[in-house]
């Protein structure tokens, strides 16, 4: 049987069961028509279901949605009748929701216009569980400074088959106790401290086993979670991930995780994931660096401490210098980024992250300071804008320059 979880919302400081007669009423009609099984539910269980409907029975009720967006992904289904101002809210909902690059729908009107849009909703999601998919999993939440960065799930399902799995940096710290791994001598060829470079290697191990046991293609990581718990950082371990063609990236952030997806995925290269940090209008170069680079990326490499927390491993990577290709995806996955360019050249500044290119770009760069698609850039070697643009219009998102 079709399961479908109702999660209620009114202007009244009421929750739970308690619903209206006319919601009541409009759910029994909706189960008669369906045959399907509708329950109230928390807002943690929304999506525990075959669907999940969030049922506004009121006008007033945008409030107590306000207090629920970030809780949950979506899709934002809103459930409506049509009194008590409720197809009112729902209309100020969806227009914020759209607003917020997520993706919703209001069913409303007959009994049997709802009921053939359930049917088909339903049909829909079925038909594209059934279909191939890439699982990523994402550890944590997004960094709380990535406040452009979150991702409607559904929507990259249907873009790039891909099912964002939520994980737990828990489990991550759980398997890092248990796990007595150590690196043999001549695996890292680099001169570091022995015992901050087997930590950094037991969090490689770690996210590698929950790999192995979640099925997954890649990762993104909230990974400065791990400066307070265990006292190093995930650096060496997504770099060590995405030098075996696992698609790995840092900080929760998922529009890079799916970056760094798409260029694996279209080119098969590994790619690195790096902030902007200075902009030079005039010469057309953009200084990018980050701790993460994979190491098959680099010429050579030594390692230094993380540098926000100077803890920890961090990769100071020397790279070729040649043609590069710059790709970032908007969080809404409507836009993208990319330009072709070459790597000037390898700096070593104390006050940024440990590898650090200037790149010379072949558009203008003054895209970062006009409109600009979030923070971290994915980098790989080669000139692949054609490839990668006419893979990304092709599933109609627009190119921003």
């Amino acid at each position: 049987m079709v399961n479908i979880n109702i999660y209620p919302i009114k202007s009244e400081l009421t929750y739970g069961s308690t619903i209206s007669r006319e919601s009541k009423k409009l759910i029994e009609g909706l189960a008669k028509l369906t045959g399907y099984s509708f329950k109230l539910v928390g807002i943690d269980e929304l999506y525990d279901g075959d669907l999940g409907l969030i049922l506004v029975q009121s006008g007033g009720s945008e409030t107590k949605f306000m207090e629920i967006f970030d809780r949950i992904n979506g899709p934002f289904l809103l459930l409506t009748y049509g009194s008590s101002n409720s197809l009112a809210a729902s209309l100020e909902i969806l227009a914020y929701i759209k607003q917020k690059g997520k993706s919703g729908e209001i069913l409303h009107g007959s009994e049997e216009y709802i009921s053939d849009r359930l049917t088909s909703l339903i049909s829909e999601k079925t038909k594209l569980l059934q279909e191939k998919s890439f699982r990523l999993g994402v550890i944590g939440r997004p960094s709380d400074w990535l406040i452009a960065s979150d991702v409607d799930y559904l929507k990259a399902k249907k873009l790039f088959k891909v099912d964002l799995i939520d994980l737990t940096t828990q489990e991550l710290i759980w398997l890092y106790a248990s796990n007595s791994a150590r690196l043999s001598d001549d695996r890292l060829k680099a001169d570091f401290d022995k015992e901050e470079l087997n930590k950094a290697y037991r969090v490689y191990k770690s996210l590698k086993q929950m790999v192995k046991d979640h099925r997954l293609d890649g990762l993104t990581i909230r990974c400065f979670d791990l400066l307070g718990s265990v006292k190093t950082t995930a650096c060496l371990g997504l770099a060590l991930l995405n030098e075996k063609g696992i698609v790995a990236s840092c900080e929760g952030d998922i529009p890079s995780m799916l970056s760094c997806f798409v260029i694996k995925r279209i080119l098969d290269l590994p790619s690195f994931q790096a902030n902007p940090c200075y902009v030079d209008v005039n010469k057309n170069t953009v200084l990018f660096a980050h701790c993460t680079l994979p190491l098959n990326m680099a010429e050579t490499y030594e390692f230094n401490t993380h540098f926000e927390s100077n803890i920890g491993v961090g990769i100071h990577g020397v790279m070729d210098k040649r043609e590069v290709t710059v790709l970032k995806l908007d969080a809404n996955l409507d836009k993208f980024f990319c330009a072709e360019g070459k790597l000037n050249e390898n700096l070593y500044r104390r006050d940024l992250c440990r590898t650090q290119i200037e790149v010379g770009l072949n558009q203008p760069v003054s895209y970062f300071l006009n409109s600009p698609l979030g923070n971290h850039h994915l980098i790989c070697y080669g000139h692949h804008k054609e490839e990668l643009a006419k893979y990304l219009s092709g599933l109609g998102l627009e190119e921003v320059r």
